[in-house]
C-alpha cells in the first residue's frame, strides 16, 4: 500500500523506525517529515499527510506526535480525511472497517515500537465494510462535512 507518514519532533524516532518496518513489509512509504528531532509544529506535518490522503496521492496516512491527539485534531480539519487516534490493534482495524478511517494517529509517548507496528499493520490490512449500516453512517458523515464548506 502507498502510505504517507509524518511526525513532529516528539514522534520522529518512532516514525523513522515504523517507516523502515513498513517498507520491509512491502509498503511504499512517503515520509513527509519531520526529518530530525529539531522542534517543529505538529499542525504542519498533519496538514502535509492529511492533504496527501485527501488528494489521493497516497491510499492512507500515519501520523505520530507525542500523544497523537494534536495530529488527529488537525488531520480531521481536512476535507476527506477521517483520522482516528489508536493505541490498540482493535481500534486500528475497526476504525477502517466501520468508519472508513484513512489516517491513523498514534502517540509516541503512549505506545512503543512493537505495539505501534501491530496497530499500523492492523490499520493497513483492514478494509472498509460495505454493510448498509456503515455505508449509511459514512453518508451522514460526508453530508455533515459538506455542510461545513
Amino acid at each position: 500500500m502507498n502510505v504517507a507518514i509524518g511526525a513532529d519532533h516528539a514522534g520522529f524516532e518512532l516514525k523513522r523506525w515504523l517507516a523502515d518496518e513498513l517498507r520491509k513489509a512491502g509498503h511504499q512509504i512517503t515520509d513527509l517529515g519531520t526529518h530530525d528531532t529539531s522542534p517543529v509544529d505538529y499542525p504542519d506535518i498533519a496538514w502535509a499527510v492529511g492533504t496527501a490522503v485527501a488528494k489521493g496521492e497516497v491510499e492512507r496516512g500515519i501520523l505520530v506526535c507525542g500523544s497523537g491527539i494534536g495530529a488527529c485534531v488537525v488531520a480531521n480539519k481536512i476535507k476527506g480525511v477521517r483520522a482516528g487516534i489508536c493505541h490498540d490493534t482493535y481500534s486500528g482495524h475497526q476504525g477502517v472497517e466501520h468508519d472508513s478511517m484513512n489516517v491513523l494517529c498514534m502517540g509516541s509517548r503512549v505506545v512503543g515500537e512493537a505495539l505501534a507496528l501491530e496497530i499500523a499493520t492492523a490499520f493497513l490490512k483492514a478494509r472498509y465494510s460495505v454493510e448498509e449500516r456503515f455505508a449509511r453512517r459514512l453518508r451522514k458523515l460526508l453530508e455533515i462535512e459538506a455542510r461545513q464548506q
